[in-house]
């Protein structure tokens, strides 16, 4: 893929073997587990948050303003962890396209593992006053930076180890996604089983110190991984070529790729931000239970798991834009069912719908991982990638502070039509986008 000069233009080239030799067959597996572990450690971790901003941080960090504004100021802290993934992604992305994949896949779950188990420590309003959420925010800005490096790095190199069938192989660190929203979800809907007081006062803190545990069975199998042999071929060729200039002034003089990139995957992130965060918090308004919303959570988080392996094998079947508009258009009739029964009351109704907006989700963000990588070069792919995949994060991150400032704006509780509204056009936005990429399935690397 070297052999263009802009991000995402002709056919990919290759030097891949036909066939692998089994201690090739050995490596690739083994980067397809440390990919999925490290990126369930990192996702569990960053999701986590999420959970605590819908359920208790409103009470724990913002005690002294009213419900709905402590909700909003949680999800703006959420929100900032969000914004810090480009960030995240520049620096990841420069370092792993000069330095190469791994060694920034070992510092992301490092500092991803420090700032989540210093939440875990961290003393609330009640104990040292405004420090307590002034610090919250730092730890979720670091949280923020770690994940931002996380995915580029995790898809690629599982991608590059692969080199062919690359829509399933990138679907095994984005199952580690929805596995790590799977655990956090799971750990929360068990402490949500506590009474108010103890769930308060000290069992919110377990799954941010569990991170800690997690996080050394994470690295010790990451650092067991091979480099990126694509990676290593691109590197012997830039040693004997001219210097070039750093990746990301090379993909943004060339905006058109990373615009399209941005928007394939806005839809699908920002409805996974409205079904798996901001629907936990606005179903406890709308008369559910804390327990009933973690179980609704936990079994959209389920069939994301499942899906991924699935609609990632079938992209490269069906080509990457046939399987990602096929789950736009579920994504979108879905988040009107979606409110429609959070506003009802039925339980019954909502796993339903809860179901069919996962499935749609899981259909749609399946392929973009693979699809994402291959619509740059090799020396401009951790870089381009990222950069695209987080900024997207960043609109995403958002969602909940936009459908909590919907609600107001739309009459309060009940009144959702402009969150319905909202969740539609960013569905439209990334439908455009998939329909103006080119079809990268059976490009070869």
């Amino acid at each position: 893929m070297d052999t263009t000069s802009s991000p995402g233009t002709t056919a990919l080239k290759s030097s891949a073997p036909d066939h692998l030799d089994p201690a090739q067959r050995r490596q690739i597996r083994r980067v397809l587990v440390s990919s999925f572990i490290g990126s369930l450690i990192e996702w569990y971790d960053f999701y986590l948050f999420g959970l605590a901003s819908a359920l208790v941080f409103n009470q724990l960090f913002f005690p002294t303003v009213s419900s709905a504004a402590g909700t909003l100021a949680s999800f703006a802290t959420l929100a900032i962890g969000f914004f810090a993934r480009p960030i995240g992604g520049a620096i990841w992305g420069h370092y792993g396209d000069k330095l190469g994949r791994k060694k920034m896949l070992v510092l992301s779950i490092i500092l991803m593992g420090i700032g989540t188990t210093l939440i875990g420590l961290l003393p609330t309003y009640a104990q040292i006053g405004i420090a307590a959420p002034i610090l919250l925010v730092v730890l979720r800005t670091l949280q923020g930076v770690a994940a931002g490096g996380e995915w580029g790095g995790a898809v690629l190199i599982a991608m590059e180890h692969s080199r062919r069938r690359r829509g399933f192989s990138t679907s095994i660190p984005q199952m580690g996604l929805t596995g790590g929203i799977l655990l956090a979800t799971g750990v929360f809907a068990l402490l949500t089983q506590l009474p108010s007081d103890a769930l308060l006062s000290w069992g919110w803190r377990l799954p941010f110190l569990l991170s800690s545990v997690l996080v050394v069975v994470g690295l010790w199998i990451r650092l067991g991984v091979h480099e990126s042999p694509v990676f290593l071929e691109a590197q012997k060729k830039a040693a004997t070529s001219e210097v070039e200039k750093a990746p990301i002034i090379e993909v943004l003089r060339h905006p058109k790729t990373l615009i399209i990139a941005i928007a394939l995957v806005v839809g699908p992130f920002a409805v996974s931000s409205i079904y798996s965060t901001y629907a936990a918090a606005y179903g406890l308004q709308t008369g559910f239970t804390r327990a009933e919303m973690s179980g609704v959570v936990l079994l959209s988080a389920a069939i994301g798991f499942l899906g991924q392996p699935i609609f990632g094998t079938l992209s490269d079947y069906w080509g990457r834009r046939n399987v990602t508009l096929i789950g736009l258009a579920m994504q979108a009739v879905s988040v009107v069912f979606l409110f429609r029964d959070l506003n009802s009351g039925n339980l019954g109704a909502l796993y339903i719908s809860m179901a069919a907006i996962a499935i749609g989700h899981s259909i749609c963000y399946s392929p973009v991982a693979a699809w994402l990588g291959e619509l740059f070069p090799t020396r401009l792919r951790y870089t381009g990638a990222s950069l695209g995949y987080q900024l997207a994060g960043s609109i995403g991150g958002l969602t909940p502070l936009i459908c909590a400032a919907l609600l107001i704006a739309g009459g309060g509780t009940f009144n959702t039509g402009y969150i319905v509204a909202f969740g539609i056009a960013v569905n439209v936005l990334a439908f455009v986008a998939a329909l103006a990429a080119r079809e990268t399935s059976k490009d070869v690397l």
